[in-house]
């Protein structure tokens, strides 16, 4: 194959992504603004309720964001399970200050450095589990902001008929200064959350998110409790799978939480993106490749570079396309207004971080790093110097 030859194939190729990304992303536009007309569950009888919340390291704000739990508009009576796995880590000082502020909340810090497999998000919850008092466990990170009614519309969810477990979506949220935590938060709101409404109304995908996972305490005992997942990667898409294998649904409540970012440079927020673009490729290969589809932006670019006729106008529309997209989540899910003008920036990131997931056999979290085999387990590697 010939140079111009070459060059001719390559800027076809680009034209005719440029042009499915943007009919994607259109489609994804249109779906976003009818998902904005869905109804809660109707109210149900309230019952006592567990809150877990593991906890790794001081992040900012998270006294405000653990003292919204304990400010719920909730009838029955709630305990707040807190866990960390160190004596010395700094997260014990937040929930202090939030037992002090709310003297009448039940909340229990279990302090427990005993690993039970490599995920250590999991072992910490494998910890707290003794602690749990009642029959409804709802489960959510540590960088999760919540509203006053959020518990009451957990708990409605998981009362409908054959609901096993109930999760949320999530916004992002900039949850600190600088440039890297607002474009961080610009992926949730411009890829993720666009992205699985798409899935989720077009059927395809089964969600369940980290965001907030709830079931009754019988059926997390009667799927092997938290141990069965102690060295899975995607632990939280493992717990739905073990739910519907129980022949029950993990339904999506009409609420959506919010995702504190705190990512301070370009290197923290490649890693994290890394290992969300890893478990998403362990769970779901064929779809991963695919979503390449969702991104318009360096089809464009690649066209441009090739001297596309219309190049130009290639790059324009996928711009346009993605402003338009961002417009529609945020009306639809009441965000705030986004930095538009971080969209390009953030799109040629994510396309980066794809392109790289397909050669990382390795992930970090919490200064930590992990190999990950085929099946989506961990094997700790080696202790890195930095979240």
């Amino acid at each position: 194959m010939g140079d111009e030859t070459l060059l001719q194939w390559l800027s076809d190729v680009a034209v005719t992504g440029t042009i499915l990304s943007c009919a994607y992303t259109i489609l994804a536009t249109a779906l976003v603004i009818r998902f904005r007309n869905r109804t809660g569950p109707a109210n149900a009888k309230p019952e006592p309720v567990t809150l877990l919340k593991p906890l790794c390291g001081t992040e900012p704000n998270l006294a405000r964001r653990l003292a919204a739990f304990c400010a719920q508009d909730y009838a029955a009576p709630i305990q707040m399970v807190c866990g960390v796995q160190d004596r010395a880590d700094g997260a014990i000082a937040a929930v202090k200050e939030v037992a002090r502020a709310y003297p009448k909340a039940n909340i229990v810090l279990e302090v427990n450095g005993r690993d039970h497999g490599s995920n250590r998000k999991i072992s910490n919850l494998v910890n707290m589990a003794t602690r749990i008092s009642h029959g409804v466990v709802i489960l959510s990170d540590s960088d999760i902001e919540v509203e006053p009614g959020y518990v009451a519309d957990v708990v409605a969810t998981l009362q409908r008929p054959g609901i096993g477990a109930v999760t949320c979506l999530y916004h992002g949220i900039p949850g600190a200064a600088g440039l890297w935590p607002r474009v961080a938060a610009l992926a949730i709101n411009t890829q993720f959350l666009p992205n699985a409404v798409v899935a989720m109304s077009l059927g395809l995908a089964k969600p369940c998110f980290g965001a907030t996972v709830a079931l009754r305490a019988e059926a997390l005992k009667r799927i092997g409790g938290f141990s069965a997942l102690a060295d899975t990667l995607a632990d939280d898409y493992a717990l739905g799978e073990a739910v519907r294998a129980g022949g029950q649904e993990v339904a999506v409540a009409a609420g959506v939480v919010g995702h504190a970012c705190f990512q301070a440079s370009a290197r923290e927020l490649f890693l994290h993106q890394i290992r969300s673009a890893r478990t998403i490729r362990g769970i779901d290969p064929v779809g991963y490749v695919g979503s390449i589809i969702t991104n318009p932006l360096p089809f464009a670019v690649v066209a441009l570079a090739c001297g596309t006729a219309g190049g130009l106008m290639a790059l324009a529309a996928a711009i346009a396309c993605r402003m338009i997209l961002c417009g529609a989540v945020e009306r639809s899910f009441s965000l705030r207004h986004q930095d538009y003008w971080l969209i390009p920036i953030r799109d040629l990131f994510d396309f980066a971080v794809y392109m790289a997931s397909f050669f990382a056999g390795k992930v970090s979290w919490k200064g930590y790093r992990y190999r990950v085999n085929g099946d989506g387990s961990l094997i700790e590697d080696s202790q890195a110097g930095g979240r």
